[in-house]
């Protein structure tokens, strides 16, 4: 089987794991949020990677962070996919032709107000990603089965709006992959009950 026929058999599969919903679990259920989408862009080789960001420190939301390509769906979008693969293109690079879509995953909601829906893609190893300054600082891949280990997930807690918040963190090489980037894997992870 190809590494995109097992991550949809895996997304397929008939199970109902515990995910995160969100943020926070008291946001109200019919809030208007806006519609936002990612790309997990999973590299095809003997050990799969996931392609991450890291933002730049200028940003005006999120400086610094550790995210997936993506953003809000524009409404001339035709839906999450095409704004996760559009934004993709936009970030670093990625052709859009060059991303082999498998599916969508758990949509997850941020504090910030943002509903988003993981799209699942796979891409070939050795393109040439060149990050847009203005807005990712650098570009880099981590082995999937590193992310999918639940052993490699710890919560933490932080203050934020007066309440004390709960959060996931994955550290990688230095990095901090934290917040609703670490909350997708968390889910992914669960979804899949995979290792690659």
């Amino acid at each position: 089987m190809t590494l995109a026929e097992r991550l949809r058999a895996a997304l397929e599969t008939q199970h109902e794991p515990i995910l995160l919903t969100g943020d926070h679990h008291d946001f109200d259920p019919d809030a208007a949020t806006h519609p936002a989408a990612v790309l997990v862009a999973v590299t095809d080789r003997a050990d799969p990677g996931v392609i991450l960001t890291q933002r730049n420190a200028n940003m005006r939301r999120h400086a610094g962070q550790v995210a997936f390509p993506g953003g809000r769906i524009d409404p001339e979008d035709d839906g999450p996919i095409a704004a996760a693969l559009r934004e993709a293109e936009e970030e670093i690079a990625l052709p859009r032709a060059q991303v082999q879509v498998v599916g969508t995953s758990d949509r997850y909601r941020t504090i910030t107000g943002y509903c988003v829906t993981p799209v699942i893609g796979v891409v070939a190893p050795d393109i040439a990603l060149v990050p847009a300054e203005a807005e990712v600082a650098d570009v880099f891949e981590v082995p999937l089965s590193f992310l999918l280990d639940p052993a490699n997930h710890s919560e933490g807690t932080a203050f934020y709006q007066g309440l004390e918040r709960r959060y996931y963190e994955i550290p990688w090489e230095g990095r901090r992959i934290w917040g609703a980037t670490a909350a997708m894997i968390v889910n992914l992870s669960r979804r899949l009950q995979w290792t690659a």
